[in-house]
Formats: structure tokens, sequence, C-alpha cells
């Protein structure tokens, strides 16, 4: 007998969930594709969308998770990877290795990824950081 969870077949179209504002950081919405239920934890698969300016950012952090991949579907975000400055721009696709020291620090207004994680409740660990950080772009909204 297989002490494996069993999965579930899963079809969330947009109607059937909504953007919140219950997610891991505030001046971000998430959307819920109903991945975690469906793996029984194994994995989560949500949409993020920029929700308000950049301001401070997410700040250095690393995550506890097996896997972790963005793929960014609209706009733009500016990542430091350890002392590297990455811009991940619509239809790039980022596989942040398990532990990966990071901090996204500017996206643009219309910024909206997949983001693909397991386990589904992985955690952010803030992490001390190896340089300083660009400051944001203003959003034009904001700027007037």
């Amino acid at each position: 007998m297989s002490t494996e969870l069993a999965t579930a077949f899963t079809h969330v179209k947009p109607q059937d969930t909504s953007f919140e504002g219950a997610g891991l950081r505030d001046f971000f919405v998430y959307r819920d594709l109903g991945i975690a239920a469906a793996t029984g934890g194994k994995v989560i698969a949500q949409l993020v969308r920029a929700n308000h300016a950049p301001e401070e950012g997410t700040g250095w952090h690393r995550h506890e998770a097996e896997f972790h991949i963005v793929f960014m579907l609209k706009g733009w975000a500016r990542f430091m990877y350890g002392d590297k400055e990455t811009l991940v721009s619509a239809g790039d696709c980022v596989h942040q290795a398990p532990g990966t020291v990071h901090f996204l620090f500017d996206y643009s207004e219309d910024m909206e990824y997949l983001e693909i994680v397991g386990p589904a409740d992985f955690t952010s660990i803030d992490a001390e950081g190896p340089c300083a950080v660009p400051a944001p772009t203003p959003w034009r909204s904001e700027a007037a």
C-alpha cells in the first residue's frame, strides 16, 4: 500500500477564484488556482499581481521550499539574486533554487506572474543581504 497522498483533477476558471490580499505580501494580491487542495499540499500555484507601488520591496529573504518557479505573465519585476540585479520580463521564467537569498525591489504597475512552489506551505525567512538595493521606479499613476 502506497503512503503517497492522492492528487485530484482540478479545473479552475477565472470566475472561480478572485484576487485577494491575504497573501505573503500586502502590496500584492493573490489568486489561488486550486492546486494546493488538489495535490494535498504538495504544490501551490497562484497568480500574483501588483497591488501597490513598490516602496520597500520584499526585503532580503529566502524560502524554505523544494521547488519554486516564477513565470512572468505581464509587465516586469527587478530582483536581486545575491549581488546580481535581474530583470524578469513578460515571458521569462525563473527557477529560484532552494535557499536562494533574494529581494524583489521593483515592479511595473501591470506586473502579474504565475508562482508554483512545493510544498504549498513554504515559508519565507528574513536573511542578511550581500549588498545595497537600487531604488524602485515610481509609478506614473502615483507620480501625478
